[in-house]
């Protein structure tokens, strides 16, 4: 099995121990209240930034099927912009098969076009754990993101467990949104398409960037 960013990157069932069993139909989640707009235009989702924190506003979906995740993921993503885009269309313009969405490369510029600009661009992390640079870039880069009012991407695998001590689980890979950030970037706040109970979470950064490692992410 391949261990770099190219590797297939499908949500297996292995995956969704956590969750009790793999997805057996559909799964729909509520949506938030639309984003107010003034003018045709959408007010910032985002919170004032206070305290070394900022957090989006997603009008989360859960994804619809067990490979689903990569668009599912970016449709979360794109959420927080005020776009509401049609997940199939999507999975169609990534090339998503029932063996998932092949790389992050393949997400990156779907969310460009639908951003209406060159705003995201796609960081490997070959190896199989993320040293401190490639946290501090991680850091950086997502911090960078959420204030400037966009979701990031990220191709992860493995187990990581987040700040409340609970693990979730992804041997095949999955891909989840990140739209916070506190104490300055050290923890992070994820949007996971996978099980509506468990749509938001915070992790540490560094135990973020160490679910990426053999991966990327796009922001």
């Amino acid at each position: 099995m391949r261990t770099d960013i190219f590797r297939k990157t499908a949500l297996t069932v292995a995956g969704l121990a956590f969750t009790g069993g793999a997805i057996a139909g559909p799964i729909t989640a509520a949506h938030a209240a639309p984003t107010p707009t003034t003018e045709g235009k959408p007010v910032s989702a985002s919170q004032d930034r206070k305290n070394g924190e900022r957090e989006l506003d997603v009008r989360y979906e859960a994804q619809p099927n067990f490979f689903y995740c990569g668009p599912a993921a970016a449709r979360n993503a794109l959420s927080v912009q005020g776009k509401n885009i049609d997940v199939d269309a999507m999975a169609k313009r990534m090339g998503t098969t029932e063996a998932g969405t092949n790389s992050i490369n393949d997400i990156t510029p779907v969310l460009n076009k639908e951003s209406g600009k060159d705003a995201y661009r796609s960081v490997e992390i070959r190896e199989p754990k993320a040293d401190d640079k490639q946290t501090d870039t991680l850091r950086t880069d997502i911090v960078k993101a959420v204030d400037e009012g966009h979701a990031v991407v990220a191709n992860i695998a493995g187990t990581a467990t987040d700040t409340d001590g609970t693990t979730h689980s992804f041997e095949g890979g999955h891909y989840v949104s990140v739209v916070g950030y506190r104490d300055n970037g050290n923890t992070v706040t994820i949007s996971d398409s996978a099980d509506p109970n468990q749509a938001s979470y915070r992790m540490s950064v560094d135990n973020l960037a160490d679910w990426i490692a053999t991966r990327g992410y796009t922001s």
